[in-house]
């Protein structure tokens, strides 16, 4: 009984869309390759999972409030959907969603909190490739770019500033690091930094050439507590 409390509501919703979807062929073409961009982009930007729902959510609710009341006064010829009509409300909705999300705080705050200690670095070179590939999520002295005052890019950021500190911070080694140790390894791996952080043409300072990884390398493992040996 309890199930089918909850089944029949998202039935009920699954018709309504499907016989949306055959009425407005035109309008659910253009939504799914808006769509299929917008969930593209934010995987390569890597988009934390609240910002879809947000997004989303945003575009969502005004554009089904209005098929829902023209659905309602569609006994006259100037209320009937159309696919014109409901690209109109999207296109609006989304729009209006970019400009209503700039009011959230979250992402705004860029703060960089006093460094407390380092490793100690074998060298000074060690410390500089380190700042140029990792510092940028995982440190205490993140470079903020002007796009990162912008949402959701702004969400895209502190999320993975929060991330990467909640990991290792290396501006707070005065504290035990978690991940301190895998440095040398997510490193020789290739997974840091991560392709999203440099992916088109941004912090074209993190990628470090082959010879400049080896040597990065070479300093870490002569670091004590970065590389798990």
């Amino acid at each position: 009984m309890k199930t089918t409390k909850f089944i029949d509501p998202i039935r009920s919703l699954l018709t309504w869309s499907l016989d949306l979807v055959r009425a407005f062929k035109a309008t659910a073409a253009v939504v799914a390759i808006m769509g299929l961009a917008f969930v593209g982009i934010s995987v390569l930007i890597g988009m934390p999972p609240f910002a879809y729902v947000v997004i989303i959510g945003f575009v969502a609710t005004p554009t089904a409030w209005y098929i829902v009341r023209a659905q309602r006064a569609s006994t006259t010829s100037a209320s009937r959907l159309t696919n014109m009509r409901l690209l109109t409300v999207i296109f609006a909705a989304s729009l209006g969603t970019m400009v209503v999300i700039q009011a959230f705080p979250y992402g705004r705050s860029h703060s960089n909190p006093p460094i407390t200690g380092e490793p100690q670095w074998a060298t000074p070179r060690t410390r500089e490739l380190m700042v140029r590939a990792c510092f940028g999520c995982h440190s205490n002295e993140v470079e903020y770019p002007s796009y990162a005052s912008v949402a959701p890019i702004s969400w895209v950021v502190a999320a993975h500033v929060s991330e990467g500190r909640e990991k290792v911070n290396y501006s707070e080694f005065d504290s035990r690091q978690r991940g301190a140790d895998e440095t040398v390894e997510v490193l020789e791996e290739g997974s840091m930094p991560p392709a999203s952080y440099t992916r088109f043409g941004r912090h074209p300072q993190a990628k470090l050439t082959n010879a400049e990884l080896q040597e990065l390398l070479v300093g870490l493992r002569a670091t004590p507590g970065l590389s798990g040996d």
